[in-house]
């Protein structure tokens, strides 16, 4: 039962913080008009959920992590057949990559790399697994509130469902590029670009100052009394548990940086944790109370949220010094060196992972935590 207690809590903690950070990001995408096809709990594979808006809602088989799937944020230029692509498959609502390549009078692989652009948009869903007759389709269209309440103001009728696969009336070509375009985070500002990128890191930050808030202005805290040793309960004003937030944030900012610092970065990790410290951590924390849980959410969000913010692929920090490169040099940073990066940084993440790993798996055997 203490193991399945451990476990329980370790998957809440981290999964209701994953979902505080990915939230961040689909919040200010959605709020920039960007496509989110996907909304996952878990690492990417099979999956349960809804789909809403557009947006597949869900919990995934392997329940760390997730990931919010923002359309649009490939580095490569747009494929130069993208627009008679578009215009095919939509007219189609149901089509072949063969007869992609025919109607569109190009060859298959450049018909397959339009489509696979078109599929990271979120424009075009992909085949399935089972699919042998590699078939592309239209996205289903489910009206929203919004266009409903509109057309009852206006006495018209509401956006009809289109399903999945169905035909639709392409007036112009270049107008419904035009409008998938509008919907990626490539065709975004730079300045709206960062926003996405930071607002997970933003959203954990900002959950840590509101449980300080909860913890120290509305559940209190007990604390000794210096002269008597008497237990006291203290609530102390909104202010002042802010600026403890704010401190701890500051803390964690030094023991972060000092990774960077050869004479501090060996001490950093012996005191860094793996998902096994969290986990035994968590069931310590959950088990003493909810202002103790919330406190230990509170330290772990703002450490997922800076840890984010280093600047290595493919981590937020990572893909953000990207985009102040390609703002600064005006210059495109390709697909290929980006997943170099990305593989240069998971291999360093990696190695840190195994190094903390068999640390927290001694502590646990010889109880030093």
């Amino acid at each position: 039962m203490d193991i399945l207690f451990m476990i329980v809590s370790a998957v809440f903690t981290i999964g209701f913080l994953v979902f505080i950070h990915e939230g961040g990001h689909y919040l200010a995408a959605r709020a920039f008009g960007v496509r989110v096809t996907e909304f996952m709990l878990g690492l990417p594979g099979p999956s349960i959920g809804f789909t809403k808006a557009g947006t597949r809602f869900g919990v995934t088989a392997v329940p760390l992590g997730g990931y919010a799937k923002v359309c649009g944020m490939e580095c490569d230029p747009i494929d130069e057949n993208i627009q008679p692509v578009l215009n095919c498959v939509y007219r189609s609502g149901s089509i072949t990559l063969d007869e992609v390549a025919q109607r569109c009078n190009i060859d298959q692989e450049d018909a397959q790399n339009a489509l696979d652009q078109l599929v990271e948009w979120g424009s075009v869903i992909a085949p399935t697994r089972k699919d042998t007759q590699e078939v592309y389709r239209t996205p289903a269209v489910q009206p929203t509130r919004k266009q409903r309440r509109q057309a009852a103001r206006l006495c018209a009728l509401a956006p009809a469902v289109q399903p999945m696969g169905a035909p639709r009336i392409v007036d112009s070509a270049e107008a419904l590029f035009k409008r998938e375009l509008s919907q990626q985070y490539r065709n975004l500002p730079f300045w709206k670009r960062s926003v996405i990128l930071l607002a997970g890191i933003a959203a954990n930050l900002i959950f840590a100052i509101v449980a300080f808030i909860l913890i120290y202005s509305v559940i209190g805290f007990d604390v000794s009394h210096p002269d008597t040793g008497e237990i006291v309960h203290v609530i102390v004003s909104p202010d002042k548990a802010i600026t403890a937030g704010f401190t701890y944030i500051g803390m964690t900012i030094q023991a972060i940086l000092g990774l960077f610092n050869p004479a501090t970065a060996a001490q950093t990790v012996s005191n860094s944790t793996s998902i096994v410290g969290i986990a035994v951590m968590s069931a310590d924390y959950f088990a003493a109370g909810v202002a103790e849980a919330l406190f230990f959410m509170a330290i772990i969000s703002v450490s997922l949220g800076l840890m984010n913010l280093l600047p290595i692929p493919p981590l937020d920090g990572g893909r953000f010094v990207v985009e102040v490169f390609q703002k600064i040099s005006r210059r495109q940073v390709s697909t290929r060196v980006m997943g170099y990066l990305s593989l240069v940084g998971m291999t360093l993440f990696i190695g840190l992972f195994v190094i903390m790993l068999n640390q927290d798996v001694q502590r646990f055997i010889f109880g030093n935590w």
